[in-house]
């Protein structure tokens, strides 16, 4: 039996995840139309992104996009950057991270300038122009990371979770729970320390131990706003 061809759909899920921008809920008409004409999405999760893309439409602008900051740039557990559910920091990241570029490269996607191969979207956009038993494999080896992104956002009750549960569906997986870790507190990691007013107490050592360096990743800043809480989704 031949797998149903899931392109198209594969490209609307990858845009979902992208920022909620205007140009996004511009296209929010089409997109409805693509996944429903596919079929590739078993209907109950179709009837969820319907949900999502409908709170995308009407929802407050600032809201929507606070939201989405808030629920994707601001913790590892519901990261879109598939290599920190990985490798984390550490020093196996950079190797992963060439290794995915250099496969784009060969089957003729670039990335642009700023663009990082481990990004959900892109991966996706990736998968879609595959044949569909390769684009199920592929999405196969990664659904242990759609799974744990699943939990955490249905922990959060994110409307989100409908669109790693439809990918867990087209990779030929099905969510199950499994122990979400909290992300560590701001106000724990930025603790000021006795003497060192104003420094991260994360990591360091008492005096005549190794003092250990720390990479932190400068993520752009986003206005934050309290977001309405979502339909349900299931697992």
């Amino acid at each position: 039996m031949s797998l149903p061809n899931a392109s198209i759909s594969l490209r609307v899920l990858a845009r979902l995840l992208s920022y909620p921008d205007a140009e996004l809920r511009g296209h929010l008409d089409d997109m409805r139309a693509a996944l429903h004409a596919e079929r590739a999405v078993a209907p109950t999760r179709l009837a969820e992104l319907d949900a999502l893309m409908t709170r995308l439409e009407r929802g407050d602008t600032l809201d929507t996009e606070a939201e989405y900051v808030a629920m994707f740039d601001r913790g590892r557990a519901t990261s879109l950057h598939l290599f920190e559910h990985v490798h984390g920091d550490s020093r196996d990241r950079g190797p992963a991270m060439i290794d995915l570029a250099q496969t784009f490269e060969k089957a003729g996607l670039y990335l642009a300038p700023g663009e990082m191969p481990d990004y959900l979207p892109v991966v996706l956009e990736f998968v879609s122009t595959q044949p569909p038993q390769e684009a199920r494999a592929f999405l196969g080896e990664m659904a242990h990371i759609f799974n744990a992104i699943f939990n955490a956002l249905q922990q959060r009750e994110s409307a989100y979770a409908s669109v790693l549960g439809a990918l867990l569906e087209l990779s030929g997986e099905q969510a199950h729970a499994v122990q979400v870790t909290p992300d560590e507190s701001i106000d724990a990691t930025w603790e000021e320390p006795v003497v060192f007013d104003g420094c991260s107490s994360k990591g360091q050592a008492k005096p005549g131990q190794p003092q250990p360096i720390h990479f932190v990743r400068n993520d752009p800043a986003h206005a934050s706003a309290k977001a309405p809480a979502p339909e349900g989704v299931s697992p």
